[in-house]
């Protein structure tokens, strides 16, 4: 199951090329994350999303931090510690760092991106368990993220003026491969939440690999149709299971 509950949940992601006016530094929203154990959907980890402001000597920064950790009771059987970041622009979330640390289990694996989006190039570095790194300069297309980045992109559309079945298609740099994915707006459905009754905006997601299946309608997001656009509640369908994300608490929210 090595990174399969975390990366699962942010593959059903896309990006954009809006400007951003829904993500402020300080906002922090925790998901339950549930898989489908047996035939009954368990509550296994908490994914927090974070955001923060970084300040270098040459820009100031926005941080995207996300995390997951498996509830203790579940640790002696998969203990998952991950952590995922991205910093990047604050206009349009042009990512320039990440970060992935995944601990699950015995697996573990560090990768560090550094973008130049006027060359369209990544240096890639992979540390292994030795501590010896694998460096490789990448050439990218225009306008490849990385998951976290394409994880917040995904807010800054204009679903208020977007025809259903409008379909996006965009693609996500992850163990150094461009991976391809699409998006279809399915239209506007209420649904409850432990913030309350919502009315969101819902998208289908498919892959060009195996990490989803059962085409995009088994794997499924709903956002928030107001102007913060955050994400509720997801459904996703992987070749190992199935299962669910729900939204905890919203705090720090620009509207």
């Amino acid at each position: 199951m090595k990174w399969i509950l975390f990366f699962s949940i942010l593959w059903i992601v896309t990006s954009a090329s809006s400007q951003n006016n829904a993500i402020v530094s300080g906002e922090k929203l925790t998901y339950t994350a549930s898989y489908n154990m047996s035939g009954i959907l368990t509550n296994i980890a908490e994914i927090t999303m974070e955001t923060s402001t970084v300040k270098t000597s040459k820009a100031t920064l926005l941080r995207l931090k996300c995390t997951a950790a498996t509830y203790t009771k579940w640790d002696n059987l998969f203990k998952i510690r991950d952590l995922y970041e991205s910093y990047v622009a604050f206009n349009a979330l042009t990512p320039y760092l990440y970060k992935r640390d995944v601990n699950e289990g015995k697996y573990s694996k560090f990768m560090q991106y550094t973008f130049n989006p006027k060359t369209n190039t990544v240096k890639s570095i992979q540390r292994k368990k030795n501590k010896q790194e694998l460096t490789k300069n990448l050439i990218i297309k225009p306008g490849t993220k990385d998951i976290v980045t394409a994880l917040y992109n995904i807010r800054l559309f204009d679903y208020k003026n977007m025809p259903v079945g409008t379909r996006k298609s965009f693609v996500i740099l992850f163990d150094n491969k461009e991976n391809h994915a699409k998006i279809t707006y399915l239209g506007k459905e209420t649904i409850s939440t432990a913030l309350g009754s919502k009315l969101c905006y819902k998208l289908a997601v498919g892959s060009q690999n195996d990490v989803l299946k059962g085409g995009s309608n088994s794997n499924l997001l709903w956002l928030t149709a107001d102007e913060n656009k955050i994400i509720v509640y997801g459904k996703f369908n992987i070749p190992v299971g199935n299962g669910e994300l729900k939204i905890k608490s919203a705090t720090g929210l620009k509207h």
